[in-house]
């Protein structure tokens, strides 16, 4: 008996972590943050960010916008959002891993990086290189939720599926989470009914 109530314990400890913050294993998958897709435009697709990589610029633009928090940033330009949100597509993206995917062609983006707790400016470079988005599906649309960085400069593989291709598995994480939450629903009933 004490056995049973260890396992079930134990069993608790481990499925709820997993269930709070459970990311989808796999691109184009329902999202479970509703907000992820508007955070990331937000964040990475903004209107009126500096034309130049002058210094001063990006620290005015940084301080009265707000970004100070974030250490590192990535800026696209507004013009290429169609194109961003088609990195979400086969026809724009190849998977990468888990729920990443990556553009089939390279995008020109501005990459800032500031004094952790400040806006004091390190270095701010133009860079272009193949986008690394999470893609998740919100309305019925796969749209990016967040930015990767990709330091590796990586190309997308030519045998990789296109980003919404095919993935029998579907919403696997969170039917593996459901399967799991009902056999311990189960091993609670068994040892409800043996008391």
């Amino acid at each position: 008996m004490a056995a049973l109530t260890a396992f079930l314990t134990l069993s608790v400890c481990l499925l709820l972590p997993h269930q709070t913050f459970a990311k989808n294993d796999a691109p184009c998958q329902r999202s479970k943050w509703n907000n992820g897709y508007s955070t990331f435009v937000r964040r990475h697709i903004r209107d009126g960010t500096p034309t130049s990589v002058d210094q001063n610029e990006w620290e005015k633009y940084i301080r009265n916008n707000g970004g100070c928090d974030r250490p590192t940033q990535s800026f696209l330009h507004p013009k290429d959002q169609d194109r961003v949100n088609e990195v979400c597509t086969d026809k724009g993206g190849k998977r990468f891993k888990e729920n990443l995917c990556i553009s089939r062609e390279p995008f020109t983006f501005v990459t800032v990086r500031s004094e952790p707790g400040t806006c004091g400016i390190r270095s701010i470079r133009q860079e272009t290189k193949h986008l690394i988005l999470a893609c998740e599906v919100l309305s019925n649309q796969c749209l990016p939720v967040h930015f990767e960085g990709n330091p590796e400069n990586f190309k997308p593989d030519n045998n990789a599926k296109g980003c919404q291709g095919g993935d029998p598995k579907g919403d696997a994480p969170s039917t593996r989470t459901t399967w799991l939450w009902l056999l311990l629903a189960l091993l609670v009933l068994v040892f409800n009914f043996r008391n």
